[in-house]
């Protein structure tokens, strides 16, 4: 069964992935450009140093203001919408989202956003390359030890070239 279908299947079932991403920039942007088409997934939260470029953000790849008008993560999450704020840490520990993207470009923020997300069972794509060209054995090694998962974004240079030796 393909990763589409099985993200077909969860939106089927009312039970989509809630993610939380850190960083709505550049590379996030490009994320945020591709979730309204990818069923399965509810992005619940955003973490940005500045809302209000996030939201410019949002509404530059396409995105209705009305779905990120959610104020707090609960309502989000409840609503089916997504709540844009400052605090990642509440992101990373909210008991209901499941997996964290990295996406900040800041490989020492990374580093910490990866390691708390670990400490709260939080699963991590991480798109900050540079945190992983510099830590990447020990955040596998601590994600192994959460029992959770820590991946590179797909399409990024060091995944493909992951997925070329394996």
């Amino acid at each position: 069964m393909s990763l589409y279908t099985q993200l077909q299947q969860r939106q089927a079932e009312g039970r989509p992935i809630r993610v939380g991403l850190i960083g709505a920039g550049k590379f996030g942007s490009m994320y945020l450009s591709q979730i309204p088409r990818t069923p399965g997934v509810h992005l619940a939260g955003i973490a940005h140093l500045s809302p209000a470029n996030a939201r410019a953000n949002l509404a530059r790849v396409g995105w209705e203001a009305a779905r990120t008008g959610a104020a707090s993560l609960d309502a989000a999450l409840k609503a089916g919408s997504t709540h844009v704020g400052e605090d990642w840490q509440a992101l990373v520990r909210h008991p209901q989202i499941d997996v964290i993207v990295e996406c900040t470009g800041h490989p020492i923020a990374a580093v910490d956003h990866c390691l708390e997300a670990f400490a709260h069972g939080k699963h991590v794509v991480n798109v900050t390359v540079e945190a992983d060209a510099f830590c990447g054995p020990l955040l596998a090694r601590k994600a192994a030890e959460a029992g959770v998962i820590y991946s590179l974004a797909f399409g990024d240079q060091p995944a493909l070239i992951c997925d070329l030796v394996d």
